[in-house]
């Protein structure tokens, strides 16, 4: 039997981001975080 290839840190941020792209909650609740960030700087 072979040895299960490790994946690059490419291919694993590739993989998170598009599960993150098909999980709507997710995005949404980045892009609140995002947004209390720059309001935070904006003060």
């Amino acid at each position: 039997m072979r040895k299960p290839r490790k994946r690059t840190f490419a291919e694993l941020v590739l993989e998170n981001k598009s599960q993150l792209m098909k999980d709507r909650v997710a995005m949404e609740m980045i892009e609140l975080r995002l947004e209390e960030k720059r309001l935070g700087k904006a003060e």
